[in-house]
């Protein structure tokens, strides 16, 4: 059986084109929502005061392998939370070789709907080296 695939739209809108709205689509659409729920602080939105990750709170925390570990443990659970159109297959949060300040969260997941293995990647800027 042939299963169609799914438009997939985002919030927020891109913008305006040809009197319209526009809206990122397919995966475009699962990266910028993916960084919306990982650097939304929790509290942030009115009406759903736990949405969000808050990968920013980590800022001004020492680069080791235990905040490391938490961020990329507080990316998978949120990801799982607020995604549902994903599957994660992997989070790893990695110290940058060119900057030690530097951590670079890596994500490799699937859509529920396509079995190709999709990537983001992000880097925060602690600003504290250990």
């Amino acid at each position: 059986m042939n299963v169609p695939t799914p438009q997939l739209l985002s919030w927020p809108l891109d913008g305006i084109s040809n009197g319209r709205f526009t809206h990122a689509r397919d995966d475009v659409s699962i990266q910028e929502v993916i960084l919306n729920i990982l650097l939304t602080r929790p509290g942030e939105r009115l009406m759903r005061p736990t949405f969000g990750a808050g990968l920013l709170e980590f800022v001004h925390e020492p680069n080791n392998a235990t905040t490391r570990h938490l961020i990329a443990d507080l990316a998978r659970k949120s990801i799982e939370q607020w995604e549902p159109r994903v599957v994660v297959d992997r989070v790893e949060a990695l110290a940058d070789d060119d900057d030690p300040s530097v951590a670079r969260l890596s994500i490799a997941y699937r859509l529920r709907h396509d079995p190709r293995q999709r990537q983001l990647t992000l880097s925060l800027n602690l600003g504290q080296v250990t």
